[in-house]
C-alpha cells in the first residue's frame, strides 16, 4: 500500500526534490552557513514527514474503506466515504449513475424473465387440455376424426401463440409489408378455423371487403385469427359469426355471451382473462394482447364493443397511415 500512495504522490515528491535543489543552489551562492542550511532542511523535513504521514494514514483508510465496499458490492446499496475533492465526487456521482443504470437494467430482465415464466406456465397449463382430451377419445376406442383435428388443431394454435410471444419480445423482427388482397388474407384464416364452425355448428356471413391493404400478410393473418378463435370460443352452438368491412375497417361480429362492461377496458392487457376467462377456464389472456401489439407494430389498430348476451364487435382499423414497426 505504501508503494503505491509514492506512486500516486511522486509528482509531489520530485517537486519537492528539485525545489530542496535550487535552495541548496542558492544557499551556496551566497555562502550561508552549513549549519543554518541544515537546520532549515530538517525542519522542513520533520514538517513534510508529518503532512506525509497524515496523508498516508487518511489514504490507507479509504482504500480499506473502499475494499470492504467491493467485497458487498452485491447488496442494495451501499455508502461511499465523503469525497476528498471534486473530481473524486465525480468519480462517485458517475459510479452512483452506472450502479442505478445496473439496477435499472437488472429490474427489468427480472421483471422479463418473470412473465416469460409465468406465461409458460400458463401456456403448459392450458395446453394440457387438448392433449388430454386427445387421450380420453383414444382411450375410449372412439375415432372421430373431426373431433380429434379440433384438438389437434387448438395444440397447433397454443404452439402458434408462444412462437408469436416469443418473436414480439425478440429485438428483431420479420415484418414484410406489401400490398395483400384482405378478402384472401380472411378467406385464408376462415380455412383454418373451418373445423371449428363446423363442429359448433356455427352459421358465417362473410362479406367481402374487396380491397387492398398495406400490411404483413403472417402477422395481420395472426392477429384475425386471434379474433376469430375468440369468436367461436365464445359463441354457443348454433350461434352467427359475421364478418364484413366498413370503410378502412375490417369488423367480425359474433352472436356470443358478449364481454363485461367492467372488463372491457382491460381486455388488452397481458394475462387479463375476465370474468369469461374464469368462467371457461381456457383463456390466457395473452391473445388479444399479442394481436394489439401485431396490429399497433404494423400501424393498424383495435377497438371492441361488447354487451353480455347480445355478442362482440370487434373491428380492425386497417388505415394506411404512418407505420412505426418495432
Amino acid at each position: 500500500m505504501l508503494v503505491s500512495y509514492l506512486k500516486r504522490q511522486y509528482k509531489l515528491l520530485l517537486m519537492l526534490v528539485l525545489f530542496g535543489g535550487i535552495f541548496a543552489a542558492v544557499f551556496s551562492l551566497y555562502d550561508l552557513p552549513v549549519e543554518a542550511v541544515g537546520y532549515a532542511a530538517a525542519l522542513c523535513l520533520a514538517v513534510g514527514g508529518v503532512l506525509f504521514a497524515i496523508g498516508y494514514i487518511g489514504y490507507a483508510r479509504r482504500h480499506k474503506t473502499l475494499r470492504r465496499l467491493l467485497d458487498n458490492v452485491e447488496e442494495a446499496a451501499f455508502q461511499l466515504p465523503p469525497p476528498g475533492g471534486a473530481l473524486e465526487e465525480d468519480y462517485q456521482t458517475l459510479l452512483r449513475a452506472v450502479a442505478a443504470d445496473r439496477a435499472r437494467i437488472s429490474a427489468q430482465k427480472d421483471n422479463e424473465r418473470q412473465d416469460m415464466l409465468d406465461y409458460y406456465t400458463l401456456w403448459a397449463h392450458q395446453i394440457k387440455t387438448p392433449i388430454a382430451a386427445m387421450n380420453l377419445l383414444l382411450q375410449s376406442g372412439e375415432t372421430d376424426a373431426g373431433t380429434l383435428g379440433a384438438e389437434l388443431f387448438k395444440i397447433e394454435e397454443y404452439v402458434e401463440m408462444v412462437l408469436s410471444y416469443l418473436r414480439l419480445g425478440s429485438d428483431s423482427t420479420d415484418y414484410v409489408l406489401k400490398r395483400y388482397d384482405l378478402d384472401e388474407i380472411v378467406r385464408g384464416c376462415l380455412r383454418r378455423y373451418a373445423r371449428l364452425f363446423i363442429l359448433k355448428g356455427l352459421t358465417l356471413k362473410l362479406d367481402e371487403t374487396h380491397r387492398t391493404v398495406l400490411t404483413d400478410e403472417k402477422w395481420l393473418s395472426f392477429a384475425i385469427g386471434q379474433v376469430l378463435s375468440n369468436a367461436v370460443k365464445y359463441t354457443p352452438k348454433g350461434g352467427t359469426v359475421r364478418i364484413y368491412g366498413d370503410g378502412e375497417t375490417l369488423t367480425v361480429a359474433d352472436s356470443g355471451i358478449g364481454i363485461r362492461e367492467e372488463d372491457l377496458p382491460r381486455i388488452f392487457e397481458k394475462g387479463f382473462t375476465g370474468y369469461n376467462g374464469r368462467e371457461d377456464k381456457k383463456s390466457t389472456g395473452i391473445g388479444l394482447y399479442l394481436c394489439r401489439r401485431v396490429l399497433h407494430a404494423l400501424g393498424h389498430d383495435i377497438t371492441v364493443t361488447s354487451r353480455v348476451g347480445h355478442g362482440t364487435i370487434v373491428r380492425l382499423l386497417l388505415a394506411e397511415g404512418n407505420r412505426v414497426v418495432e
